[in-house]
């Protein structure tokens, strides 16, 4: 794939300016198109205090240009990311106006995070460039792409999307069969259908349910996969355990009535002030600055590895 491309983002809000960021950082030219006259206004100073934040150069800011015309924003594009609200509807009819605009030889990719690409792409005369490229929040710090192919998705097309995000910085995952969630969300929900499940059990508070999670096994998550895990400990004993707890374990195939009660009394966790505990703006602010500088510091550590590992 060429050095430098044309890449458009759909969507300036906190995941398109985010993934905006990581190209343009990479010193690729990129297009952002959002109905919002606001976040377009803004898009570049945003972009530009993250990096700046991040000890990065703002100037990378000045290769992002905001559009209000769809097709100007596609002119001349190799590359276009999705990144609009999860609704299947809004994103089949974008995908295929997408489709008409976008140059015929440019990828398109949906960042959704669960729902199947192959549901929005369905419509398309030429799926066989068309993707998934899920990125994690916030896209900037997360090293994660999953890129998700569809049964028309065409292998050299998915793997040109894979070699982009990897020079960009991004750690891509091949998902090679569409599933809704994909790998990553997964994983993820399953842990907190349990987790819910527990709380709704009685058997413990959402605190001490966090508290167990971030003291135990969430501490060595980011260099021990569950896999590695199994295989360290044995398969015979991971088989053991299952016998056992499998179970046990939380298996409906719907939301718990509990989640849904807090979602129907208007307990919507940070944004109403309560959800599964209390959150004051001070506690979120103070969440959320652990979060960030949490992921600043594995990044800094990731680099040092990589570079260390180059000197010997």
């Amino acid at each position: 794939m060429e050095d430098k491309l044309h890449i458009a983002v759909i969507g300036a809000g906190l995941m398109g300016h985010g993934i905006a960021q990581v190209f343009a950082a990479a010193g690729h030219t990129v297009a952002v198109f959002d109905r919002s006259y606001e976040a377009l206004t803004s898009l570049r100073q945003r972009i530009a205090q993250n990096l700046s934040d991040l000890g990065q150069d703002a100037d990378a800011a000045n290769r992002v240009f905001p559009f209000e015309d769809l097709g100007e924003c596609l002119a001349g594009t190799d590359v276009v990311i999705e990144a609009g609200p999860e609704d299947l509807a809004f994103k089949q009819k974008l995908f295929l106006q997408l489709e008409l605009l976008a140059p015929s030889t440019a990828l398109l990719a949906s960042n959704t995070s669960v729902i199947p690409i192959s549901k929005i792409v369905e419509g398309m005369r030429t799926p066989a460039r068309a993707m998934g490229t899920h990125w994690w929040n916030p896209p900037y710090l997360v090293p994660l792409v999953e890129v998700i192919k569809t049964p028309w998705t065409d292998a050299a097309a998915a793997q040109r999307m894979f070699d982009l995000l990897t020079a960009a910085g991004k750690t891509p995952a091949m998902v090679e069969k569409d599933v809704a969630g994909f790998i990553g969300n997964r994983l993820q929900h399953a842990l907190w259908r349990e987790a819910v499940a527990l709380v709704e059990a009685g058997i413990c508070s959402p605190e001490t349910v966090d508290t167990v999670v971030k003291a135990s096994f969430g501490r060595r998550l980011a260099v021990l996969g569950p896999l590695e895990n199994a295989d360290m400990v044995g398969t015979d004993l991971t088989l053991a355990i299952h016998r056992t707890v499998l179970p046990e374990i939380d298996s409906r195939p719907g939301p718990s009535p509990y989640l849904e009660d807090l979602v129907r009394g208007g307990w919507l966790g940070m944004k109403s002030g309560e959800g599964f505990r209390k959150w004051s703006v001070r506690d979120e602010e103070a969440l959320r600055k652990r979060v960030r500088e949490h992921l600043v510091a594995m990044n800094q550590a990731d680099e040092q590895a990589k570079a260390t590992a180059k000197t010997t």
